[in-house]
């Protein structure tokens, strides 16, 4: 057997030449999750027996003369939010224990349709809420860099998953920062796409108007090759915009010279690390030394996105969860009356934050509070929207860092929410807006651990990021160099 690549794209290539079977690249990533996901934690389910099948099925298709497709062989993880037609579906939640979903995601079916091989169903914070994984009612991801500190959240499984090289790829979802978050911490890239760019259509709700699915990659072109192959329209998400996926692998060696990149000031001061504002202000003198124009610029609004985000994403949570009520799926509690099962299946199968969100959203939405609390944050919101237009009225892109600081350690922010909320300042305002950012590994902090940081774009600006991103990945400092 020849030895397994690293990459989707060499993987791809290599099963769709013969060179490499598919089943021999699956076992390969089976034997490395068998010796570590133990320590990781980083699956709720490895679909060894499903993976294998489609594998054969992949080798079938290249026996006969058949391209399997772009992703051909590829293993993939996802988070296990994603509908997989007949294999559990948890959102690391009790509540959804023993349920099955009759139907795949669209993106499930997607990356099916291009020859990838789903490996197994991946940890997160329970219904995305939460930025360290430590919510999970199946227990937490530990960071593959340093297995003390956490992977981020909520998508810490799928980022854990591809940071161990368990998969070279994997899927998130992406609702305050949940996938540039948690690729920061484990030192991967993460991309969220533009709001509609990516069907939800079987992507298990927590706020529908932020959630958007985005890939993990190791390599920023990996992260094209999967976004390529999950975007484009899908008249079953009525969100969904009506324009074929781009074409971004094309557009990686295209460079930077002449674009206008903007560090935005709101996001490099306060809150910021030391460590971490260092290694934003190096990739701007990078990009600056590729030809880019590099200059300051502020977004006002952005300060006040966390207290928006805040107020609007529980709002939605409290809602989409109310499906939850112990009589059409999942765990169910009985008691004398329905109300009493209701509430009964609800304080068992519900953790502690998705409790309390689920009490913030409400509170939020109640009567004589609503303009007070939901309707301002909804003005907030069409604030950060124009300082955002007015921005990139004069810069292409916008730099920051991804998370204010490097992998914490396990327990240090459980006891103080807004501690653990403060994570996602550099994270939320874009999912507000409704634009595409993504997370590139650049370097290490103080502490050795991973630093990401974060290309903002305008709605449909992907393939501009992505070249920006080609750029800063060519120059990154290795995890290990020296800090200063």
């Amino acid at each position: 057997m020849s030895a397994v690549p690293s990459t989707a794209l060499e993987i791809a290539a290599a099963v769709r030449s013969g060179q490499l079977s598919a089943l021999e690249v699956l076992n390969d990533h089976l034997a490395r999750i068998d010796a570590r996901d133990g320590e990781i934690n980083a699956f709720n389910l490895v679909m060894a027996d499903e993976a294998r099948a489609a594998a054969v099925a992949v080798d079938a298709q290249v026996a006969a003369g058949e391209d399997p497709g772009s992703l051909a062989g590829v293993p993939l993880a996802l988070k296990d939010n994603l509908c997989t037609r007949g294999i559990p579906t948890t959102c690391s939640s009790r509540i959804l224990e023993g349920w099955r979903p009759p139907y795949d995601a669209t993106v499930v079916q997607r990356v099916n349709a291009a020859g990838a091989v789903s490996i197994g169903k991946t940890n997160l914070d329970e219904f995305a809420m939460g930025s360290s994984t430590e919510n999970s009612a199946f227990g937490p991801t530990r960071n593959p860099r340093d297995t003390g500190r956490v992977p981020g959240g909520s998508s810490g499984g799928s980022a854990a998953a591809v940071a161990a090289g368990f998969a070279p790829i994997s899927l998130g979802s992406d609702t305050g920062g949940s996938i540039r978050q948690p690729a920061a911490l484990c030192g991967v890239v993460g991309v969220k796409p533009t709001y509609g760019m990516v069907s939800r259509y079987g992507l298990i709700a927590f706020a529908s108007s932020l959630d958007q699915i985005g890939p993990f990659s190791t390599t920023v072109a990996d992260s094209a090759l999967l976004l390529e192959a999950i975007a484009g329209h899908d008249s079953r998400d009525s969100t969904s915009i009506d324009a074929p996926a781009p074409s971004l692998l094309e557009s990686l060696g295209q460079g930077v010279d002449g674009l206008r990149i903007g560090l935005v000031t709101e996001l490099m001061g306060e809150g910021i690390a030391p460590d971490v504002a260092a290694r934003v202000r190096q990739a701007a003198d990078a990009l600056a030394a590729a030809g880019a124009q590099i200059g300051e610029v502020s977004v006002p609004a952005a300060a006040y996105g966390l207290s928006a985000y805040y107020l609007i994403a529980p709002a939605e949570a409290s809602s989409n969860l109310a499906r939850y009520d112990g009589v059409r799926y999942g765990m169910r509690v009985d008691a004398p009356t329905t109300a009493e099962m209701n509430a009964a299946t609800r304080t068992a199968g519900f953790g502690d934050e998705v409790k309390r969100r689920i009490m913030l959203g409400t509170y939020a939405l109640s009567a004589g509070y609503y303009d007070a609390y939901y309707g301002k944050a909804l003005k907030v919101r069409t604030l950060i929207m124009r300082d955002f237009e007015k921005a990139y009225a004069d810069f292409d892109l916008l730099l920051t860092a991804t998370s204010p600081t490097t992998a914490f350690k396990f327990g240090d922010k459980t006891a103080d929410p807004l501690s653990m909320y403060l994570n996602d300042i550099c994270t939320i305002p874009t999912n507000l807006a409704g634009h595409p950012a993504m997370s590139v590994p650049f370097g290490g902090g103080s502490d050795g651990m991973p630093v990401g940081v974060q290309l903002l774009a305008p709605a449909l600006g992907e393939s501009t990021m992505f070249r920006a991103a080609a750029v800063l990945e060519a120059v990154a400092p290795a995890l290990d160099e020296v800090w200063s």
